[in-house]
């Protein structure tokens, strides 16, 4: 399989827009996910490069009203094609739709990819290959250690794949949760990987609703287990990268765990499935409609996208996010989880002030420029200015 530099290894952070994507194939992973892969025509080669780890988001009409929702890529980069899973969530409207109805010959929108869950160390090798030749030559080996839960696997696996194809001394432990062994996603593709690289990864089942042959591969993982982990089977001190991938209490728990060990923060990469609150919304539109009176108590938002500027007046009243606000006046203003998740919302404050309610996307240095989550931020000042540009 060949890997390709791309455009997006050096702009993890790109804005996103859709294109209409056909299906090329729909492949069964469990009983309760499927692999989609779609065919990326030469026109929209650059738009769709990507790196190891990162997302799209699709588009459709159900039930009368848009929805978006946020699937991980599965695979290296791989010229002409782009392959994500889609995991069965209950009562989840596009994820039991897209299981029971996707198939070949379909067409849907499909957003470039954006993310920021990437490894930094590959991110060095793909952007100076010679440096990072000297690096692993001075520094012997790289050991990087991933979690994923149940569909969490999806971007962990182009991950690891990356990172073992790339650098000879890389050494991976994964540590995969699941329910059961058939909720096991990409089981032989895992099984392809530890074939491929029997000294350099080690893949570590944890099952919640089966019993196994070691106490601290059955069950949930929580505090106990992790630190048994943590003390018996990887040493901390030594990792060069963390990767964690799964529900909200998961990745703060380890998170909380390795802070407490004092592992770097910037050595830790993670990404949400959800926020796992329920006042998260799902949608960005959500929620009551919103009528400003022009006599009335406004924030003044202006934003500019693709070049363009836009105004609005958001009511002090309804308290409605940055993003809602701009949808009012805009329609194809970027965002896809709505939840602080995925930064797909991302602009940069260029006037006023904001506060912002959550954050689970943003690294510190994007802070740092001014950079917020539209869903999640609410203006301070009488007149704010964002450039979903920047």
């Amino acid at each position: 399989m060949t890997t390709t530099t791309t455009e997006a290894a050096t702009s993890p952070r790109r804005r996103a827009s859709f294109r209409p994507l056909t299906i090329r194939e729909v492949r069964p992973l469990t009983d309760n996910a499927v692999e989609v892969t779609f065919a990326i025509p030469d026109e929209l080669t650059d738009d769709f490069n990507y790196v190891s780890g990162q997302y799209v988001a699709l588009r459709t009409e159900l039930e009368g009203k848009e929805v978006r929702r946020s699937y991980s890529i599965c695979a290296e980069p791989t010229p002409g094609e782009l392959r994500i899973a889609i995991k069965r969530d209950v009562g989840g409207l596009f994820s039991n739709w897209a299981n029971d109805n996707l198939q070949a010959g379909h067409v849907i929108d499909v957003m470039s990819p954006t993310g920021a869950f990437i490894s930094q160390h590959a991110m060095t090798a793909l952007n100076d290959p010679e440096a990072m030749a000297q690096e692993s030559i001075d520094s012997g080996l790289s050991r990087y250690v991933a979690f994923a839960a149940g569909s969490g696997i999806t971007p962990v696996l182009a991950i690891a794949k990356a990172l073992l194809a790339r650098n000879p001394h890389a050494y991976l432990n994964l540590v995969y949760s699941n329910r059961a062994a058939m909720d096991v996603m990409f089981v032989e593709e895992l099984a392809d990987l530890k074939d491929r690289y029997p000294t350099r990864l080690a893949i570590h089942h944890l099952l919640s609703r089966e019993q196994r042959l070691s106490p601290t591969h059955t069950g949930r993982l929580d505090a106990d287990k992790l630190k048994s982990l943590l003390g018996n089977v990887f040493r901390p001190e030594v990792v060069d990268e963390w990767f964690l991938c799964g529900p909200f209490e998961m990745v703060q728990l380890i998170r909380d765990e390795l802070a407490a060990r004092d592992v770097p923060a910037d050595r830790v990469r993670y990404e949400l499935f959800t926020t796992g609150r329920p006042e998260s919304p799902s949608d960005g539109n959500a929620g009551r409609p919103v009528v400003a009176d022009p006599a009335g108590e406004n924030w003044e938002i202006t934003f500019n996208l693709d070049g363009l500027e836009g105004q609005v007046l958001s009511p002090k009243s309804a308290r409605e996010s940055i993003l809602n606000a701009a949808l009012r006046v805009r329609s194809d203003v970027p965002f896809a989880c709505a939840g602080g998740v995925c930064g797909t919302c991302r602009a940069k404050v260029t006037d006023g002030e904001v506060t912002m309610d959550e954050n689970y996307a943003l690294e510190p240095d994007e802070l740092e420029r001014g950079y917020v989550l539209t869903c999640q931020s609410h203006p301070t000042t009488d007149t704010v200015s964002v450039d979903f540009d920047a």
